[in-house]
């Protein structure tokens, strides 16, 4: 596929224009505002996840503008970028693996992704969304894991893990509403995921001051 093909796979779509989808394109400020927010209260890897939240944002807020394949890349290739470096820090920072470790529980998180999605693809209601709903499935499984050992950390995770689960719902209803709701229902995605991808910023963030505390 040409990287200059047109996509057109959201309801609000209706031409190929730059602001065929206004509410779409226009709800991924909440991403830049999240990042924005975050950036002068964290620091180290938080403050590198607060840049690629504002990627996020702008890449996002392209491909609701050009709706074409290398704007999709921009879309997707961030979200990706923000998963690998989250569960590196998690590996690190709650697991406390060493970085040969981190580095490998990052990066099976791909072939991971890729398997699970098949298992979801096969189950109705799943399919739209199938590549991403692995994710809250992966962040529910470090609460789990971690619920005993750092319970504050785990009900960050959980919470984060349940936003996520109820913005692919908004998500996956897109196309399905379109009929009832002409402006569908992918903006919703956008705002909470802005506010859960903030919330995991956060919840690494705390983590380290309630470890310094400790410490000291």
């Amino acid at each position: 596929m040409e990287l200059t093909a047109r996509i057109d796979g959201y309801c609000e779509r209706l031409g190929p224009g730059l602001w065929a989808e206004p509410v779409n394109a226009l709800t991924n400020l909440a991403f830049v505002a999240a990042a924005l927010c975050l950036w002068p209260r964290v620091r180290g890897v938080e403050r590198l996840l607060a840049a690629i939240l504002l990627l996020i944002g702008i890449g996002s807020g392209l491909f609701h503008t050009y709706a074409t394949v290398w704007a999709a890349l921009a879309d997707t290739l961030p979200i990706l970028a923000f998963i690998l470096v989250y569960v590196f820090a998690a590996n690190r920072r709650f697991l406390g693996w060493p970085l040969w470790g981190a580095v490998l529980g990052a990066a099976a998180v791909v072939p991971y992704a890729l398997a699970m999605g098949r298992v979801f693809a096969t189950l109705p209601g799943f399919a739209v969304s199938s590549f991403y709903w692995p994710i809250p499935v992966l962040i529910a499984a470090y609460a789990v894991a971690l619920r005993a050992r750092l319970p504050g950390v785990a009900r960050g995770l959980a919470i984060g893990a349940g936003v996520l689960c109820l913005s692919l719902v908004f998500r996956s209803a897109d196309a399905a509403l379109c009929p009832v709701w002409p402006w569908g229902t992918h903006f919703a995605w956008h705002l909470l995921n802005a506010a859960m991808l903030g919330w995991m910023i956060v919840v690494l963030a705390r983590h380290r001051l309630e470890a310094g505390q400790a410490r000291g």
